[in-house]
């Protein structure tokens, strides 16, 4: 299990305080909640985009809040999916390949490109291709940073309920073979259902422990 401790955190009106919360370290965990609750910022504090004094994310031994955002090795999918416009899908993704890793590019992705179905648009600027795809594309980004632990925010949001479906069994699938710590903030019970193996409730600042998902 991952250990979170010591947030203490005030924005206006709003307050999150967390004395100690256990997270698993494989498999997807949900962390799931009305818009609101908190989710966004537990997210931010993860990532590095909000600052709390004193506070520890131990996980095998390391205390990730004490490392640079680059040092903590995440992979993210933001919920806007912050691709490079004016980039190609495969040059937002061999930008970060490039960054964290020594090996070759176009070996590393080629079992990903067709099980993402990113053949037609692989040579395609991010902002010419669909939302279905800008999410696959930002999710292939993410896992090919090799990262310690994947976080995805609010990832299906943005797509419509076909669309939704779809990308849903994807990344389940892609997940399942790959068993990378996963990380799922989500207001959709549908997310949690198909994806998850634990869930955490959040609301208004606060977290219940991990309960298993009842499928």
């Amino acid at each position: 299990m991952a250990l979170i401790e010591n947030v203490s955190l005030s924005l206006g009106h709003f307050s999150m305080q967390i004395d100690s919360l256990e997270l698993p370290d494989s498999g997807v965990t949900a962390l799931w909640g009305p818009s609101g609750s908190g989710k966004t910022t537990f997210f931010n504090l993860l990532v590095g985009g909000i600052s709390v004094p004193g506070w520890s994310w131990k996980m095998d031994g390391i205390d990730l809040a004490k490392l640079t955002i680059s040092d903590r090795q995440l992979g993210v999918v933001f919920q806007s999916y912050e691709l490079f416009p004016h980039l190609s899908a495969e040059k937002n993704v061999r930008l970060v390949f490039e960054a964290r890793n020594s090996g070759n590019f176009s070996e590393a992705v080629a079992p990903y490109i067709q099980k993402l179905n990113l053949q037609n648009c692989w040579h395609t600027r991010a902002a010419d291709i669909s939302g279905g795809e800008k999410q696959r594309v930002a999710l292939l980004r993410a896992l090919m940073s090799k990262p310690r632990v994947l976080l995805m925010d609010e990832p299906f949001a943005a797509l419509d309920p076909a669309s939704r479906l779809a990308a849903r069994e994807t990344v389940h699938s892609l997940l399942q073979e790959l068993q990378v710590p996963t990380y799922l903030i989500t207001h959709d019970w549908d997310d949690v259902r198909s994806l998850a193996q634990n869930v955490i409730h959040i609301k208004a600042g606060q977290f219940s422990d991990v309960k298993k998902v009842d499928k």
